[in-house]
């Protein structure tokens, strides 16, 4: 009976399933022998893997998450020792950094290379926020890849300002300086501050209105020289910023200054000492510093 139910194509004297689609019937080739051989390679190996690694989730109640294997392999083990030996490699460097100026810093690779790449990670997860990514700054947030500094852009001039901040009211260390607010405590009125304005867009080459200019050039006089400098090149001492460049933290458009005048800006900085351990403060020392804009 088995034999008169049993077919065969035609043409390649194979015998057929049976099934068959638009006229075309299924031939019952058998598997080849080297697929077959890699099939059963890969079970055994499975088989072998699940008795001498961490594989088979436990059963609830049985005080494990898996089965730990022959070999009593542990992902979680090994990535604590590597871990423990990177802390304990960094411990080295940063007692080394702890006593090493920022120059020496500076004159020993390795230890260059170090705190280049600690001051990276530190600068991503605590500056990059305000700062950007590779310190290219934003309107209001001072960039550091240039040479344009409104304090001091020295090595131990940029660690004074990352460890003391700036206008930080509970560290005497701090960088001071407050500009006043000329409209908004009524200092001056505001044709006196439009004058002021078209004065101080003069000191960068823009066109002006000559008259208004010529008004606020007796204003800056009496109100601005003592900060800004009597040429507007401004002094780092009290972070008064350059008039005369193209570089404006808070915008140099009319509008901007205006506002600027208006109702001043005293941005704050954080003191970040306290927050970060002193090798991490030096490391990013050395990192603000090497963006291009140090000194």
């Amino acid at each position: 009976m088995s034999d008169e139910k049993t077919e065969y194509d035609p043409h390649s004297g194979v015998e057929t399933t049976g099934h068959s689609w638009d006229g075309i019937k299924e031939l019952n080739n058998p598997l080849p022998r080297w697929w077959l051989i890699v099939w059963y390679a890969t079970i055994f190996w499975a088989i072998v893997y699940t008795i001498l690694m961490p594989a088979w989730p436990s059963l609830p109640g049985l005080g494990g998450t898996n089965t730990p294997g022959l070999l009593g392999k542990s992902d979680r083990a090994e990535v604590a020792q590597e871990v423990s030996t990177m802390r304990s490699e960094r411990g080295v460097a940063s007692q080394k950094l702890m006593s090493a100026s920022l120059v020496e810093i500076q004159n020993d690779l390795n230890l260059q290379q170090f705190a280049m790449a600690m001051g990276e990670s530190a600068f991503g997860d605590n500056c990059a926020t305000c700062h950007g990514s590779g310190g290219r700054g934003a309107k209001g947030y001072p960039m550091l890849a240039d040479d344009v500094w409104l304090w001091d852009g020295t090595l131990d001039g940029i660690e004074q300002t990352i460890r003391h901040g700036i206008r930080h009211d509970s560290d005497e260390l701090t960088r001071m300086s407050a500009m006043p607010a000329f409209g908004r405590d009524n200092l001056l009125s505001s044709g006196e501050i439009d004058d002021l304005v078209q004065h101080v867009l003069s000191f960068s080459g823009r066109q002006t209105d000559t008259d208004a200019a010529a008004r606020g050039s007796v204003l800056f006089a009496s109100q601005c020289v003592s900060c800004h400098g009597a040429d507007a090149k401004g002094n780092r001492a009290v972070g008064a910023p350059n008039l005369t460049d193209a570089d404006w933290l808070f915008g140099g458009e009319p509008a901007d200054i205006r506002a600027t005048i208006t109702n001043a800006r005293n941005a704050h900085m954080p003191a970040w000492q306290g927050r970060l351990d002193d090798p991490t403060i030096k490391a990013l020392a050395v990192y603000v510093h090497s963006l291009g804009g140090g000194e």
